[in-house]
């Protein structure tokens, strides 16, 4: 896996697995594990937006829970600024984590409903101890403004706002600390329609203003494909795609890739009427008991017995598909 690292890359995820035990009888005796995360490895790199795509249940929210160590890591390494964010201690960890925040997927459960708006936007100031009294205020107020709030509702608690402006906010709130990357979680996917592009222009214009890296994971590709560098694919706990935006949406390597492309509806009548759809034979394997070798081999149309056999190696393809010299890795036997 050394040729996915990238000497930009602010962040390097390798061979990260994350699994729940499962635990049964009086004694709560484990007796197997759902492997959220099964051995996933990708960089992102400094100043890009990585789009991580995949059905529900795949593994991506879990990936980024774990890359922000919000989940404990049953192994693996995660290098954020020369350390390894998997074997830090709690100490040394809130240190690592001013750096790195998150903006979660429902913008008013993750927002405390007993506290007003600067309370929220301010308690990351307070707890890394950042600035003097007044100038932890004063940062409110700048970030309230820059994610296009009015300054002057900081005494206002959340109920009292929208459901984009409650993004909004948790935007400000992850912004507090000057962070270098930021995983958003589905953030736009609890919000209606017409807000939606507002907040997904709002995290590019950040983006580009303020320098910062992003994991944007989503199911919405439309959004992906708008906003992302690269994008990578899970399917049930592994990376099975991983390249830049355009040659994976225009020319995906991985089978469940195509299949996941081929259902963006097109806004075209006439040319939705003779898309050919790929629709997916039976339902998405157990975690925790997944097929030896593939982990999409029960559902491919290409599947071979090789398949059933060794799990295919995320290796680059780029040469053999282009002339390009960006790396197109897809773990697939017939890619």
């Amino acid at each position: 896996m050394n040729s996915l690292v990238g000497s930009e890359a602010l962040i390097q995820v390798r061979d990260l697995k994350v699994h729940f035990p499962i635990r049964r009888g009086l004694l709560k005796r484990q007796v197997g594990a759902v492997r959220a995360v099964d051995g996933v490895s990708f960089d992102v790199r400094r100043g890009e937006t990585l789009g991580l795509v995949g059905e529900s249940g795949c593994g991506k929210s879990t990936t980024g829970l774990a890359m922000l160590r919000l989940l404990d890591v049953t192994s693996g390494s995660i290098i954020f600024k020369d350390h390894d964010l998997a074997s830090l201690d709690q100490t040394e960890l809130r240190e690592s984590r001013r750096h790195m925040q998150m903006v979660f997927q429902d913008p008013y459960s993750s927002l405390n409903p007993r506290m007003t708006v600067g309370s929220i936007i301010i308690e990351p100031l307070n707890v890394h101890k950042i600035g003097a009294p007044g100038e932890r205020r004063e940062r409110t107020q700048e970030l309230m403004k820059l994610v296009g709030l009015n300054p002057s509702f900081i005494n206002r608690y959340p109920h009292e706002f929208s459901g984009g402006q409650r993004q909004r906010i948790g935007i400000a709130r992850a912004l507090a600390t000057n962070p270098s990357l930021i995983v958003a979680d589905e953030p736009i996917s609890a919000l209606d329609v017409s807000i939606q592009a507002q907040v997904v222009n709002l995290m590019a214009d950040l983006r580009k203003d303020l320098g910062l890296t992003f994991l944007m994971i989503s199911h919405d590709l439309s959004m992906v494909r708008y906003i992302s560098d690269r994008v990578a694919v899970m399917y049930l706990g592994r990376i099975v795609e991983l390249g830049d935006r355009d040659p994976v949406f225009d020319t995906p390597r991985h089978p469940y890739t195509r299949a996941l492309l081929s259902a963006i509806p097109t806004p075209n009548p006439k040319l939705e009427r003779t898309r050919k759809r790929i629709i997916l034979q039976g339902d998405v394997p157990n975690p925790s008991n997944p097929p030896a070798g593939c982990h999409f081999h029960p559902r491919c149309p290409l599947a071979t017995s090789i398949c059933k056999e060794a799990a295919p190696l995320l290796r680059n393809l780029s040469s053999t598909v282009s002339q390009s010299d960006t790396p197109h890795f897809a773990a697939c036997h017939h890619a």
